[in-house]
């Protein structure tokens, strides 16, 4: 049976937290300069320019790539033979619980935009701390815990479009519109 201390997966994933928003990974890193230096047309050129020398400064002064620092997507292989060991005030705590906390302290820390809410069909409250986290658990054997994190955008998920009706659209316009939108989705 292996023991991972609590506080080790805290710190970890804190730092996991900044690391993701400060840096590209490097096989990413490497994949945007073979395609600048494939690609041929200069407008398509430019923006890989921007996105290299976006990262570069990112990563030279330590502030976010984006300003959309994500939601805490976490990825974790956790061996029938580990044991989480919990602090000796919080004996309940679970390797849910370390994760989460890395995550907060690595938002704040960090200074990452926290854009998590609590209750999102209400009043959508910010939990301010970044969590709970989306949590993906694969249970292994062995004594292996390995725990990934990337921060994903809420871009890429905002499906929707907009359409201005002259004044003389009907109701039966505007609901066919919607009907097509949603079709279309």
């Amino acid at each position: 049976m292996k023991n991972v201390e609590y506080h080790q997966i805290v710190e970890s994933v804190r730092q996991a937290c900044i690391t993701a928003a400060f840096e590209l990974p490097a096989d990413v890193h490497d994949a945007l300069k073979r395609a600048r230096q494939a690609e041929t047309h200069p407008r398509a050129q430019w923006i890989l320019d921007q996105l290299l020398e976006n990262a570069r400064l990112a990563a030279a002064d330590r502030i976010a790539m984006c300003q959309d620092t994500g939601l805490a997507v976490v990825f974790v292989d956790l061996g029938v033979d580990v044991r989480i060991a919990p602090p000796q005030n919080r004996s309940e705590a679970t390797i849910t619980d370390a994760i989460n906390e890395g995550i907060a302290a690595g938002y704040e820390q960090g200074y990452l935009r926290k854009s998590v809410v609590a209750e999102p069909l209400g009043r959508r409250p910010n939990t301010t701390t970044n969590t709970p986290a989306i949590i993906h658990y694969e249970i292994v054997p062995g004594d292996r815990l390995r725990i990934s994190l990337m921060a994903k955008g809420g871009g890429c998920e905002n499906k929707s479009q907009f359409h201005m009706f002259n004044p003389t659209a009907s109701e039966d316009d505007i609901k066919n519109w919607i009907v097509e939108v949603v079709k279309a989705a």
